[in-house]
């Protein structure tokens, strides 16, 4: 679940956003309030309000929103025990509130309205409430059995993971098996695969390494696998090629029908390669003793 707020001046645009009948916004919570309508909710809270003409911002908005799977079956009572949970986490009880769910769109959210001047005319303290907004509803959703944040991110790192993975083992079943000597020959294989690699060049014209498309996920070839990084594919295709990869000019190479250049680091990595390779061709066959 997520949480943010903030304080704000327009009430009255927002109470009317709030419970917007387009958006099937229905009333979930309500506290020391007596009005039936927008205009009549904000009269009440104005009251309260000029009790404290120093503060401008004087009304808190939050939004807290379950994640798609726990809104689907959430309903009117509980949705009222969640925000009555937040208000409480937030320190905001014994204050007018109201709070609106929208169900127009598939992620349900609840919009939750708090005077921020309390019937003593004390202004609640805002610091860092977007902060504060997200951390009651990381304590909310666990006293209330919900998905939390944390969770949210554990699952996606854990389904980001396998796609890595499996990009990985494609890439290495294409660099085995099929041992492309250029990148259109690796780019065309690793397609065949259902894993779209797309060069990133940049705006001088330079090939600085690859994204890679697969299932909806579009990664850097660094966030794949190290091994993946432009440089280290570019020494391992060259590899494939007893000459290298094949230099038109100035360290530029044809690429998707294109003539791109290599990096100063994928072309500083290549010549390094080259100049081992020549080193050790000198030493095997005697050259120089």
């Amino acid at each position: 679940m997520i949480g943010k707020g903030q304080s704000i001046a327009h009430t009255g645009a927002s109470m009317q956003y709030g419970w917007n009948q387009e958006k099937e916004a229905e009333v979930v919570y309500k506290q020391h309030l007596c009005g039936e309508n927008p205009k009549e909710i904000t009269k009440e809270f104005q009251v309260v309000q000029q009790t404290n003409n120093r503060c401008k911002k004087n009304t808190l908005s939050f939004v807290i929103s379950p994640t798609v799977e726990d809104g689907k079956t959430l309903r009117k009572k509980e949705l009222a025990r969640i925000t009555e949970k937040f208000v409480e986490n937030m320190r905001l009880k014994e204050r007018q509130a109201i709070a609106f769910v929208h169900r127009d769109k598939q992620h349900l959210h609840i919009h939750l309205y708090v005077n921020r001047i309390d019937f003593k005319g004390q202004t609640y303290n805002d610091s860092f409430i977007g902060k504060r907004s997200q951390q009651a509803a990381e304590k909310t959703a666990q006293e209330l059995g919900l998905t939390t944040v944390r969770e949210v991110q554990q699952q996606k790192e854990q389904s980001l993971k396998h796609i890595r993975d499996q990009i990985r083992q494609i890439h290495e079943k294409v660099m085995h098996n099929k041992r492309p000597k250029d990148f259109d020959q690796y780019i065309k294989q690793m397609q065949k695969h259902k894993v779209k690699v797309i060069p990133f060049i940049n705006k001088s014209n330079q090939l600085q390494g690859f994204r890679f498309e697969y299932k909806a996920h579009n990664l850097k070839g660094s966030e794949v696998h190290r091994s993946m990084t432009g440089s280290k594919l570019t020494l391992a295709i060259s590899n494939h090629n007893q000459r290298g990869l094949k230099m038109v000019k100035d360290n530029s190479i044809k690429l998707l029908g294109k003539t791109t250049l290599l990096s100063p680091n994928i072309a500083t990595k290549l010549a390094e390669k080259t100049l081992k390779q020549l080193i050790k061709k000198a030493i095997d066959t005697g050259i120089g003793y």
